[in-house]
C-alpha cells in the first residue's frame, strides 16, 4: 500500500502536467509578454507561467529550507532552482543564444544553499532563456533540433522544454507541501474563497 506522501506527491506531478488556465494572478508582466503570436507567442506565454510559478514558491520557501531533500541521493529544494535556472541558459544555447559573458551554467549549482543568490540566478536564467526564444524566426519553427539527446524540431523543443519544466514545478510543490509550506497562488485563491460571503 502506498504511504499518504507518496500518493500527495504523484497527485501534485500530475495536477501540475495537465493544461492550466491562465487566470488574473497569472498573467505575465509587460516586460514578460512581449508581442510575439504563433507558436513562440503561445510558448512566451507558457514560459511566463512556469516563472512566475518558480519565483512565487522559491520566494515563499524560507532560507533554511533550501538544503531539505525528500531522501538522500535526491535534489534538495535549492538544488531543483538551480538546476531550472542552469537548464534555462543551457536550453538557450542550444537554441543558438549563448550565455552572458561571465555566466557559467554548471557554477550555478554551487549556489543551491543560498536562496538570494539562487532567486536572483532564476529569474537572471528566465530573462535570458526569453531572449532566446526571441530571437528565434517564425521560419526556423521547422528546423532539426537536438535536445535532452532526442531528435526534434525547434517547435519540437518548447513541447520538451514545458514538459521539464511541469516536471519539476510538480516536484518543487510536492517539496513545499512536504515542509508546510502552501503555495502562495494556492494561498490566494484559499483567501478570496473565504472572502466570498456565503450563500
Amino acid at each position: 500500500m502506498r504511504s499518504l506522501s507518496t500518493t500527495i506527491v504523484l497527485a501534485l506531478c500530475a495536477l501540475t502536467l495537465l493544461p492550466h488556465r491562465t487566470t488574473a494572478q497569472d498573467k505575465p508582466t509587460a516586460s514578460a509578454a512581449p508581442a510575439v503570436t504563433g507558436a513562440r507567442g503561445e510558448f512566451l506565454a507558457e514560459v511566463a507561467f512556469y516563472e512566475q510559478r518558480y519565483t512565487q514558491l522559491a520566494a515563499a520557501i524560507p532560507a533554511e529550507k533550501y538544503s531539505w531533500r525528500p531522501a538522500e541521493g535526491v535534489r534538495s529544494i535549492g538544488e531543483v532552482y538551480a538546476h531550472i535556472a542552469a537548464a534555462n541558459y543551457g536550453v538557450a544555447r542550444a537554441l543558438g543564444t549563448p550565455p552572458p559573458a561571465g555566466i557559467d551554467p554548471k557554477a550555478i549549482n554551487t549556489l543551491a544553499g543560498d536562496k538570494a543568490k539562487v532567486l536572483e540566478a532564476l529569474k537572471d536564467s528566465f530573462t535570458h532563456f526569453r531572449g532566446a526564444i526571441l530571437a528565434i524566426k517564425d521560419a526556423d519553427l521547422n528546423n532539426a533540433q537536438k535536445l535532452f539527446g532526442q531528435d526534434t524540431t525547434v517547435r519540437g523543443t518548447f513541447f520538451m522544454i514545458t514538459g521539464h519544466f511541469g516536471e519539476h514545478l510538480g516536484q518543487s510543490i510536492a517539496y513545499a507541501r512536504q515542509n508546510a509550506i502552501v503555495p502562495p497562488w494556492t494561498e490566494e485563491r484559499q483567501k478570496q474563497e473565504a472572502a466570498k460571503p456565503k450563500p
